[in-house]
């Protein structure tokens, strides 16, 4: 698979690139023009931020109701910023005391308009789907994407917590809702396994703390869905097998 150079390149990245690379799973076999958005992520992966943000802004012009050119858009803006803070070369989710002591980071204020203004745009028009079509399996996803990417954005910039965690529950919920429909969509696993597997991994008090706020926190499930993904999945495989990876188990006969 191309994208595996870029993954084993950011090996130390780890969950946050994850929930917003998910656009590429289930999207691709369902769209008419699946390879257009496929070339923006490879720009994105590449840093090429501007090809990808053309890439995108031509497939919104083609697809005008397709909410997942704008999602992609948006995390085309949440990757230039990580590249621009150097947060694809910490060290923040191997080390999780580097990642409870992470600095708050300094956003740039016209990056963070234009990513909030493709996520409403994304999330309205994914919701306009949604009411002609509930089942409609593309614009569930854009919506997991929505909650994931604005997650990442509030943890890793902004650091705001308690803000990450409810997008993060939200991205599980709407992730089960649309594995409700389609349980072969074996990528969108991966939000359900992070969320499980990260506050899994926390004490077992603030796990108990977790849970009577609706969070998920068996960590075992967690590694069973991301193994699940790592397995079956299509474009986030790589990216599961990554979180095995630094999570240091030991994956074997993914065939």
């Amino acid at each position: 698979m191309a994208l595996v150079p870029q993954i084993r390149a950011w090996s130390k990245t780890g969950v946050a690139l994850v929930l917003l690379c998910a656009s590429l799973a289930c999207h691709a076999t369902d769209t008419a023009s699946p390879h257009d958005l496929d070339r923006g992520y490879q720009q994105m992966y590449n840093l090429d931020f501007a090809g990808a943000h053309a890439t995108f802004l031509a497939y919104q012009q083609e697809y005008p109701g397709d909410p997942m050119g704008h999602v992609s858009n948006a995390a085309a803006y949440l990757f230039s910023e990580f590249n621009r803070l150097h947060v694809l070369e910490s060290d923040l989710f191997i080390d999780d005391h580097n990642f409870e002591n992470r600095s708050k980071l300094t956003a740039d204020p016209a990056v963070k308009t234009e990513f909030e203004r493709e996520l409403d745009t994304g999330s309205d028009l994914a919701g306009k789907v949604l009411s002609r079509s509930s089942h409609d399996k593309d614009a569930l996803f854009s919506l997991v994407m929505v909650s994931g990417l604005r997650a990442d954005y509030a943890a890793m910039i902004e650091k705001r917590n308690l803000a990450s965690l409810a997008y993060t529950k939200a991205a599980r919920v709407q992730a089960e809702n649309l594995l409700a429909i389609d349980p072969t969509c074996y990528d969108a696993y991966l939000a359900i396994g992070v969320e499980n597997y990260l506050l899994g991994s926390k004490a077992a008090p603030v796990r108990w703390l977790l849970q009577m706020t609706g969070a998920q926190t068996n960590k075992d499930q967690g590694i069973e869905r991301l193994r699940l993904t790592a397995a079956k999945g299509h474009y986030l495989a790589p990216f599961a097998r990554l979180l095995l990876a630094v999570a240091e188990l030991v994956v074997v006969d993914l065939v």
